[in-house]
């Protein structure tokens, strides 16, 4: 503006005549005074429309969120909320989370479950059984599993995890599984109090009262050792496991067969014998059952926990008494004291040859007694065959002759 001024102060008018006011008065611009202020105009009204057109994509741009703001957007509320439940899950007490282990330490173990803190996995929450670190139980780095929350840690506000409740849960359901199928198990012997013994099973301790343990053997003399046991009642809710070994020792004698080769552990040793543990029965293996050689000192061939194979050579059920034999099962007289792993490796062919001259004796002596007794309507024919005394009768008999001989050992 004071440059404009300052033009039209330079300006000079003429003196002002007659000939002069009667003629109106038009000045002529000069270009070159005037050029600043258009110039000053023109970009004034560049910048107004700039501002105009800025104004204007405010406007559409906030109409736009106004009535349609994912207009345009590839991310929609429907991702939004698969985001949220992939990382966001109900953290209440009981619920069961996937997780994996990160880092291991010697009270527990760290695991991302995508909360917005790791949880902790505790040693004493990480198994059924007791523990002293995570490792033992196969908890390391990179291990993804199922755990349940059991608590909060209120200092930093992470989750408490942990496995020992769903491998609690499974192993009542196999315990129950296991008595519906009435199978025989091993337990072992952890405890015991007036009433009876402590036993693990599955992970649970269970209770075998004295008055079904098949031996009058007290608490001490049993703790350590695996017993053969039957469910007799399994409870969650009331947390009751009750077991029996003289159930699971019945259905073990119902098995044993005379001849029959059996796998037992020599227990003790005795002046007159060896007792032999065969699946949690007390069999005695007499001093002169060992070998077919005299045997004076019975150390000199067994030691205590020895593995062995043996002969059923007679079992009284009533007395719970099972009398034992490897010198049935020699090859030839005197392996057992020289060479017993040869005859443990025969002692099943030797076994069958027993049990055939057994059942050809026992058949034998049949005959003879039918020989003498033609009222019963059977007779021993020429060929071996036991049959009837009238040939027209169709009653099929016993072919002996495919009995083979009996070989003396």
């Amino acid at each position: 503006m004071a440059s404009s001024v300052q033009q039209f102060a330079g300006l000079r008018c003429p003196s002002l005549s007659s000939s002069h006011l009667s003629k109106p008065f038009s000045p002529k611009p000069q270009k070159t005074a005037f050029s600043p202020i258009v110039s000053a105009v023109a970009i004034s009204n560049a910048q107004t429309r700039e501002r105009q057109k800025l104004k204007e994509m405010f406007e559409e741009a906030y109409e736009r969120c106004r009535t349609a703001p994912m207009q345009g957007v590839s991310f929609t509320f429907e991702d939004f909320d698969a985001a949220l439940e992939k990382y966001d899950f109900n953290s209440e007490i009981g619920t069961k989370v996937k997780g994996t282990v990160f880092c291991t330490e010697a009270n527990g173990a760290l695991v991302d479950i995508t909360a917005k803190s790791s949880a902790y996995l505790p040693v004493q929450e990480a198994c059924i059984l007791k523990i002293k670190h995570v490792e033992e139980a196969g908890i390391i780095p990179g291990l993804r599993e199922e755990f349940v929350i059991i608590g909060e840690n209120e200092a930093d506000d992470s989750l408490i995890l942990s496995l020992r409740s769903i491998q609690y849960d499974l192993a009542w359901e196999r315990c129950r599984q296991l008595q519906s199928e009435d199978v025989v198990i091993k337990g072992k012997i952890v405890g015991g109090n007036k009433g009876g013994v402590v036993a693990v099973v599955e992970g649970i301790r269970g209770f075998v009262p004295f008055s079904q343990i098949s031996s009058k053997s007290a608490a001490e003399e049993l703790l350590g050792k695996e017993l053969p046991l039957k469910f007799v009642e399994v409870d969650e809710e009331q947390s009751r496991l009750v077991l029996s070994n003289r159930k699971a020792m019945a259905d073990s004698q119902a098995q044993l067969g005379i001849g029959s080769v059996v796998t037992g552990t020599v227990q003790s040793l005795k002046p007159y014998g060896a007792f032999i543990d065969i699946g949690g029965i007390n069999g005695l293996l007499h001093i002169s059952q060992i070998s077919h050689d005299r045997v004076s000192d019975i150390s000199t061939v067994l030691q205590p926990g020895d593995t062995l194979k043996v002969m059923i050579l007679s079992h009284d059920r009533e007395r719970g008494r099972v009398s034992l034999s490897t010198k049935k099962l020699e090859p030839t007289p005197g392996d057992m004291i020289r060479n017993p792993e040869l005859v443990f490796e025969k002692a099943e062919d030797m076994a069958r040859t027993f049990r055939q001259r057994i059942a050809q004796a026992e058949a034998m002596a049949r005959a003879d007694m039918l020989r003498f007794q033609p009222e019963s309507g059977l007779t021993l024919g020429s060929d071996g065959i036991l049959g009837p005394l009238t040939p027209d009768l169709p009653v099929e008999g016993l072919d002996l002759s495919e009995v083979p001989l009996a070989v003396e050992s």
